[in-house]
């Protein structure tokens, strides 16, 4: 498993609406819909990794939506094993507390996991100051080193 545990200084409802508004998710994330209710279908293509879309392409069932608090979905992506995201808000004063896990990868796949998932919410921050997102790759490849020693 992996997890993140990130601050933001915005109000649960904009982190919320930054996770599950498709257009605002396309923004840090890559082109996604969602039909949000549990049971409901999320599919996503990340647009980080320079792979064939159908690589990148992730689907999966809405397993918790607990407006503004929990979404939780089945992680199914054709070269990595079947997993589950959870992202978890809480209000934190002003802020917004979000808890990120990702249960389910190998350790090889945790291993890459962890610097891009770290991209990916460091872009999730720009957006919601309204600043222009990171090159997901090129954060990607900044962060790299620092998890290579991750057992």
């Amino acid at each position: 498993m992996i997890s993140f545990v990130r601050r933001l200084p915005y109000p649960i409802e904009e982190v919320w609406s930054a996770l599950t508004d498709p257009a605002q998710r396309r923004q840090w994330f890559g082109p996604t819909s969602i039909d949000g209710r549990v049971g409901g279908l999320i599919e996503l293509v990340p647009t980080g990794p320079a792979a064939p879309v159908a690589d990148k392409r992730m689907t999966g069932r809405i397993l918790v939506w607990d407006p503004p608090h929990v979404l939780e979905h089945e992680w199914r992506q054709a070269p990595i094993e079947p997993g589950v995201v959870r992202y978890a808000l809480s209000r934190d004063g002003d802020g917004t507390l979000l808890r990120f896990t990702h249960r389910g990868l190998g350790l090889d796949n945790a291993r890459g996991f962890l610097p891009g998932t770290h991209a990916y919410l460091d872009r999730l921050a720009a957006q919601l100051a309204e600043r222009p997102v990171p090159n997901w790759i090129q954060r990607y490849d900044e962060l790299a080193p620092r998890y290579q020693a991750v057992p």
